[in-house]
């Protein structure tokens, strides 16, 4: 279907195993129920925002919420794109690209989630690649930015596998209680050295305008 009003919803990102996709809200409610299945385990919390607190219900709610309002609030100075992961298509998890500013910095962040039955397969590495490839490749991006708790060693090793130095520490709260964070940083030659997935786009040049490029 053609979309002459978001064409971002025809933006196609593909590795061998994975397609990379703004849902639609067919989607968007399989990634909700992904969600609500459960991201991490229970005695654990990987995100500064504890938005898997609540009930599964809750939890699926917030992914619907949050993508949904990606979309309302997009301009081309401060935009995140939300996209869905597929493998074998079904939904498995999601990947976030974000920036401010894009067209004077040159710079994107990340983050993303994985459902806890999809992981340890090099997913996560995956569909990670599959957003540097977007923001490198695609949009000319300078520099990539992320960050996890530093008892977080299976994002950090994500980070590391593709390339990322740390970039300092920084303090948050969580729950009331202060949590540490490992920066990390990775430069347009340090992605284009540590490159080893392929990756292929499609349709990025009808919504390249909507990144403030």
């Amino acid at each position: 279907m053609k979309q002459r009003h978001w064409p971002l919803y025809g933006l196609r990102i593909r590795t061998p195993r994975l397609e990379l996709r703004l849902p639609d809200l067919e989607l968007l409610d399989e990634l909700a129920s992904v969600a609500a299945d459960g991201v991490h385990a229970p005695d654990t919390m990987p995100f500064t925002v504890p938005w898997t607190d609540g009930s599964p219900a809750d939890s699926g709610r917030a992914v619907f919420q949050h993508v949904l309002a990606t979309v309302a609030n997009w301009s081309p100075e401060k935009w995140a794109l939300s996209l869905a992961v597929l493998h074998e298509g079904r939904v498995v998890g999601r990947q976030d690209v974000m920036a401010k500013d894009f067209a004077v910095t040159g710079e994107v962040s990340t983050g993303s989630w994985l459902g806890l039955r999809y992981q340890g397969r090099g997913i996560g590495t995956e569909m990670r690649a599959a957003a540097l490839h977007l923001a490198f490749a695609g949009l000319g991006a300078r520099t990539a930015v992320s960050s996890a708790m530093t008892d977080n060693p299976r994002s950090l090793g994500v980070s590391r596998r593709l390339g990322y130095l740390p970039d300092g520490l920084e303090a948050a709260a969580l729950r009331g209680a202060p949590v540490t964070l490992q920066r990390l940083r990775l430069e347009r030659a340090r992605w284009e050295e540590h490159r080893t997935v392929d990756v292929t786009l499609e349709g990025l040049d009808a919504c390249r305008a909507e990144f403030g490029g």
